[in-house]
């Protein structure tokens, strides 16, 4: 049986393949011709085995290289030419990426193909492609532009495609709550795709994307925290063994936890002080105000039932001590416990109306961890542990050197969670380095075979005015 990359390797050729013939078939025969419709019934089956099982199909064309939901695709050189015509189309209209969703007819195909067959009859082609795509029938097929992609070395283009994740997340959460707010029709495909777009990021760049939690903009925290639950559950989800279809489903709930907060006026919840009673008791009405807020949403193929729980559930406790309150016993659903443990996570970490100081995230995991009245799942948090290390990402951390530096990305080794990757930001006397250097902290020092540097404390960034995102987000 394929592993999961090679067979979405393998899908990507048979995408390539398909599409190049079905263009040629409509550019050269009527539409009702057998070849024409042969072309496109294969082109339709081969899309849709990959958003079977993956949720939707983001292709992109960048220079003359292919990326089928974030992996790049392995071409081989003889089918080169036939590849080449498919970005050429592309690059025709400005298209730089193709974005599929479930529920697709082959008609679409048809009309899609048949624009990207026009010469393009306005200076700027790709404005004059989306204005013709918003004539026709195609509904379950977008497009974007093409980027101008520099040159960088794996660990800044890593660095780089995860900004770009998180930035269009962002951005995304603010328009679709903000939709949500206000009574207006919510873009649930776009909501899809970014959610895709993070599960395939923390695939194959995990400790990236981790890093883009520390972005965070106080001014905009409900949005932010929406994304960075949503990255810190399928992180978890990762951990614990879920398909790539589960994590997808996990993201889109997680995106999704607290839209019942929408319905609270802002006054209320951007609070600087403590809530009254009147105001808490409206408070812990969000999680069912999220529940029937999901199930009246329109743009999903089915009901979300899953989702519903994840926001119904996400602070119930493992006791059912939390809220809203149960009248029946109930077992929470692993999703919700999942979404549970990353929300806590980073609304902990966080800066909030109410919260000016986070704690530390190590002091975080550790509350989540050791004390029970928390309410949560042993297991999640010890998946997520495993995840960030015990001294996650952005903590700020004091040596037995007195040195001082942030940690960058855990130890991959389980044995080594104590020991991650950190940048030096000052020397043994307190004194700033011009240049911050990266070193692991289970490097040993060959004549002694001792470790050269260990944690004794971590540190509040806030009292050394230190931004741990300038450090945990760049090279």
């Amino acid at each position: 049986m394929a592993t999961p990359e090679v067979q979405l390797q393998e899908d990507g050729r048979t995408i390539l393949v398909t599409f190049y013939a079905a263009l040629r078939a409509v550019k050269f025969y009527p539409l009702d011709n057998e070849t024409v419709q042969k072309a496109l019934a294969d082109l339709h089956s081969a899309v849709t085995t990959v958003i079977s099982r993956e949720g939707l199909v983001d292709f992109r064309v960048v220079g003359d290289f292919f990326f089928l939901n974030e992996s790049r695709l392995r071409l081989d050189l003889r089918n080169f030419s036939t590849f080449g015509a498919v970005a050429q189309a592309f690059r025709t209209h400005g298209i730089g990426e193709m974005h599929v969703d479930r529920g697709i007819a082959t008609g679409e195909w048809a009309a899609f193909l048949s624009l990207l067959l026009r010469e393009p009859a306005e200076p700027d082609p790709y404005e004059g492609f989306t204005r013709q795509m918003a004539g026709t029938r195609i509904r379950h097929i977008d497009v974007e532009p093409e980027r101008e992609i520099e040159p960088l070395d794996l660990e800044e283009a890593a660095l780089e495609g995860a900004k770009r994740t998180y930035t269009f997340s962002v951005q995304m959460a603010r328009d679709v709550l903000s939709d949500v707010r206000i009574g207006r029709a919510v873009n649930v495909r776009k909501v899809k795709r970014a959610v895709q777009t993070i599960v395939d990021q923390v695939l194959t760049n995990e400790p990236s994307m981790v890093a883009m939690t520390h972005l965070r903009d106080f001014d905009e925290y409900t949005f932010t925290h929406s994304v960075n639950v949503c990255i810190f559950s399928v992180v978890i989800g990762q951990r614990l063994g879920l398909e790539k279809l589960d994590l997808y489903e996990l993201g889109l709930g997680a995106l999704f936890h607290d839209v019942g907060k929408m319905r609270i006026p802002e006054d209320v919840l951007n609070k600087p002080e403590g809530l009254n009673e009147e105001e808490w008791e409206m408070m812990k009405e969000h999680p069912t105000d999220g529940l029937l807020e999901l199930f009246h949403l329109h743009g999903f193929n089915d009901v979300p039932y899953r989702q519903m729980l994840m926001a119904y559930e996400h602070h119930m406790k493992t006791n059912l001590q939390g809220y809203p309150t149960s009248r029946r016993p109930r077992k929470l659903s692993l999703f919700s416990l999942i979404v549970s443990v990353a929300d806590a996570f980073d609304a902990g970490t966080s800066v909030r109306s109410y919260q000016y100081r986070p704690w530390p995230p190590d002091a975080v995991l550790r509350e989540m961890r050791e004390n029970p009245k928390r309410g949560f799942s042993p297991i999640v948090v010890k998946a997520l542990i495993t995840a960030t290390g015990i001294y996650p990402v952005g903590t700020l951390v004091i040596l037995d050197s007195y040195e001082m530096g942030v940690v960058t990305r855990a130890n991959p080794d389980p044995k080594k969670l104590h020991q991650p990757e950190i940048k030096v930001l000052s020397d043994g006397m307190g004194t700033p380095l011009t240049t911050p250097v990266t070193v692991r902290l289970d490097e040993v020092d060959e004549a002694t075979g001792e470790l050269k540097r260990s944690i004794i404390k971590t540190a509040d960034p806030n009292r050394y005015g230190i931004q741990v995102a300038d450090y945990v987000t760049t090279t």
